[in-house]
């Protein structure tokens, strides 16, 4: 019985376990493109930051990606809508982005205490928490080395022209990404392949990988979706967007409804943001989970919310209300009870002060006169 019990609560913990696992290490879409590591590897993008920029006729991309795996090398295919130029983005982008977006730090003061407040407080427990993120079929318009990064610019009339090129490269195409491709090759658009690779280092993938830029005209800004529904495990997607006014996707494309976790306009001084947000000042910072990805219906269409307010988040640290250092409700009722007190000992004294009226004297009986004789 007892080894009957240990089984079951040895499955409750793993189950648990991998369910935690699930929560604190989430996957994060590759939305904006396709990993195709060596055969017989495997990586993964443990994050991937996307910010995107549109002034109403161009549109430009910085990403970053966070690679895990034992890869040695890997492709990675993003559709375009245009003709892409392609650059190293700069890694500071981000860093001034956080800043842009810090929380807003409020005290906000209750009265009665709490946990951690007087006389509930324990400061060895204090003390120990945590401090408080080929062919006709294809052609190859341009070829560039940038740090770590192959870039081609390919442009394709059939998804089994990419798989052909890639296969060239030491890169097969799985099936399954071939008919992702299809409706980006119904609409011609055109791709950006990647071949990722340390340099001269014979390591393999690991980490933050150096930003890559990418710019391209565009009638309305987009971001390319369509491929992460080829993902096994719940994704979720973050993406900063410029531009002139507050965006929102047009429809949730088959994930949960985004939400909204920054919204203003940003006055960088000068860096990477000041230059990527001239004439597009207006920052909106979108998260969204997806946890059933093959549920992805397309990219994601950007357009102009309905106002431009304001969001920012608000971070408040719970205070006990205090008056010169006491605790308010201490004082008030200390003073609740100071003042019954007193009520009570002033009543005492005043009936102790009180003169005591003597009572009235005991009067004797009257006389008992004698009885009359009978007659």
């Amino acid at each position: 019985m007892k080894r009957a019990r240990a089984r079951i609560l040895a499955l409750v913990l793993a189950l648990l376990g991998i369910q935690l696992s699930w929560l604190v290490a989430p996957a994060y879409a590759c939305g904006c493109g396709a990993m195709v590591p060596d055969p017989a590897t495997r990586i993964s993008v443990s994050n991937e930051q996307s910010v995107l920029r549109w002034d109403g006729r161009r549109e430009q991309i910085v990403m970053r990606l966070t690679v895990n795996g034992d890869a040695r090398h890997a492709a990675w295919i993003m559709p375009v809508p245009h003709r892409a130029t392609v650059r190293l983005g700069d890694p500071a982008l981000f860093d001034q982005l956080a800043t842009a977006m810090a929380p807003v730090h409020r005290t906000r003061h209750h009265f009665w205490p709490r946990d951690g407040d007087w006389p509930f407080d324990d400061n060895d427990l204090a003390a120990d928490a945590p401090v408080p993120g080929g062919g006709s079929a294809v052609g190859v318009v341009d070829r560039q080395r940038l740090g770590p990064f192959d870039v081609a610019r390919l442009t394709a009339t059939d998804p089994a022209a990419l798989e052909d090129w890639l296969h060239t490269h030491g890169f097969p195409l799985p099936a399954r990404l071939r008919t992702a491709l299809q409706p980006y090759v119904d609409r011609h658009w055109e791709y950006v392949a990647v071949r990722l690779a340390p340099d001269g280092t014979g390591g393999t993938l690991h980490g933050a990988l150096d930003p890559l830029h990418l710019t391209f005209a565009s009638d309305a800004p987009v971001y390319p979706m369509r491929l992460s529904r080829l993902a096994s495990t719940p994704q979720s997607l973050g993406l900063y967007v410029l531009a002139a006014h507050r965006m929102r996707t047009r429809t949730a494309i088959g994930g949960m409804q985004p939400s909204v976790v920054f919204a203003g306009r940003v006055h960088p001084h000068g860096g990477a943001l000041g230059a990527l947000a001239a004439g597009t000042p207006y920052l909106t910072a979108l998260t969204q989970q997806f946890p059933e990805p093959d549920r992805i219906l397309g990219d994601h269409e950007l357009v102009r919310a309905a106002a431009d307010t304001p969001v920012q988040q608000v971070i408040y640290e719970d205070r006990l209300r205090e008056v010169a250092g006491i605790p308010a409700w201490l004082l008030t009722v200390g003073g609740v009870l100071l003042s019954a007190a007193a009520a009570i000992t002033v009543r005492v004294v005043r009936r102790s002060r009180r003169p005591v009226i003597p009572p009235p004297p005991v009067q004797p009986p009257p006389p008992i006169s004698p009885s009359a004789p009978l007659g």
